[in-house]
């Protein structure tokens, strides 16, 4: 980004006034606190990605005028994150993955290994999930429970049961299962 990108990126971010820099570095904090409170590894790194990207099409564009920029900020923003998620879940292996026949195979080479592995990550799963409190087992266990249409139902009145919507279940959810994925990953390895 040249000199006359970051001044006028600046002067859009303060909205025509000179704050000397403490808008950016206010939207900067207010983002990085939004990824955090989404659990991002590196919320800061997050912020400046979306701070980035705002600067360069703000250069591309020389305007943007269909938001304010603290909302244009935030809808960036959400789009970092939502990638932020896929990139975390192709890198990640997954409970489920963990459990693939194909990779347990490809590392055991017998039956008896595999049946062994299989055993010892239940034996890490009962551990880890003893482990949370029993409002989060709960909301865990019964978050997958049934198949398809059953499955959404028994959400719908678990988060009506909640008071919550049911993205905030899934969200609830999502967390719980990654607590429990990186315990049993740890335990797996430790073993």
């Amino acid at each position: 980004m040249t000199a006359g990108a970051w001044d006028g990126f600046i002067r859009w971010l303060d909205d025509g006034s000179d704050s000397e820099g403490r808008s950016y570095l206010e939207m900067r904090r207010r983002l990085a606190a939004y990824f955090d409170r989404k659990n991002c590894r590196n919320p800061d790194e997050l912020a400046d990605d979306t701070l980035d990207r705002v600067a360069r099409r703000l250069e591309e564009e020389t305007t943007i005028e269909t938001e304010t920029p603290a909302k244009y900020c935030y809808t960036v923003a959400r789009f970092v994150f939502m990638e932020s998620l896929r990139s975390k879940e192709a890198k990640s292996d997954s409970i489920d993955q963990m459990s693939g026949t194909d990779e347990l195979k490809a590392t055991a080479g017998s039956e008896d290994d595999e049946r062994d592995e299989k055993e010892k990550m239940l034996s890490c799963l009962d551990k880890c999930s003893t482990e949370l409190d029993t409002k989060n087992r709960d909301l865990i266990f019964g978050y997958y429970v049934g198949n398809e249409g059953v499955k959404i139902e028994n959400r719908r009145s678990m988060a009506a049961g909640l008071g919550i919507t049911v993205n905030a279940l899934s969200i609830r959810a999502f967390r719980i299962r990654d607590k429990l994925e990186a315990c049993v990953r740890l335990c797996c390895d430790g073993k």
